[in-house]
């Protein structure tokens, strides 16, 4: 159904294109696109997180933000993965129902909390000792990711984890084939959204002063990847 819903800009993508614009405006999705673009995020997720979850070496950290979580897919995983782990998923107020709903149904409620918010236009409140952020650096233009970092950072503990997921483009901009795609369908579908190459995702970390950066060995479906860095050290 998500895909459903993205038909009617595909259609006008020469329009798109020629115009170097978007075809629709942030936040114009209604209560049915909200749904299932929230059902496509989690069943997507739910092939990737169970497995990722392990791979990923969280020992020692107590409270993960899972910024931009959505139904909290992965702050799930990481959780079941991690039994001394806390997490907080951040995301718009719409997403609460949804998210507390899945939370729920794998007997997380009282390790997972919800958080209310705009990562562009508000703050984190709190602490944590990693932070997630899968897919949605391709939703927002340059300025915005850098912001989304700064405000990660701020929000971290010393030595705090900063994890990047997302299709993550090569230094020439001309593949992968998936992210390169992708691209094109944030073009459509977003204001300024856009995949991100590896070398334009480190720059973000070290502007925003994060030291030991590193892609992570992983190769997920459609060629996303993984970057992370670390707060002081």
């Amino acid at each position: 159904m998500h895909h459903h819903h993205l038909v009617n800009q595909w259609s006008r993508l020469d329009k798109a294109v020629r115009s170097g614009r978007p075809l629709r405006e942030r936040g114009s999705r209604d209560e049915q696109e909200l749904e299932s673009f929230l059902m496509g995020m989690f069943n997507t997720a739910m092939g990737i997180a169970p497995q990722l979850s392990r791979q990923i070496d969280l020992k020692g950290k107590k409270h993960l933000l899972d910024l931009g979580g959505g139904p909290g897919t992965y702050a799930i995983h990481f959780c079941l993965a991690n039994p001394d782990l806390k997490a907080t998923v951040f995301d718009f107020s719409a997403t609460r129902p949804f998210a507390e709903k899945t939370i729920a149904k794998f007997g997380l409620s009282d390790r997972i909390d919800f958080m209310s918010g705009s990562y562009i236009e508000g703050s984190i409140e709190g602490t944590y000792d990693v932070a997630w952020l899968s897919h949605i650096f391709h939703g927002e233009g340059p300025d915005e990711c850098r912001k989304i970092v700064e405000k990660t950072v701020s929000a971290m503990a010393e030595g705090g984890l900063i994890l990047v997921h997302d299709f993550i483009l090569n230094d020439t901009f001309d593949g992968p084939l998936f992210p390169a795609l992708f691209s094109l369908n944030m073009l459509v579908n977003t204001e300024k959204g856009k995949a991100y190459s590896d070398n334009e995702i480190r720059k973000m970390f070290e502007e925003a002063g994060l030291r030991n950066i590193r892609r992570l060995h992983f190769d997920g479906p459609n060629a996303s990847g993984i970057l992370s860095g670390e707060v002081g050290c």
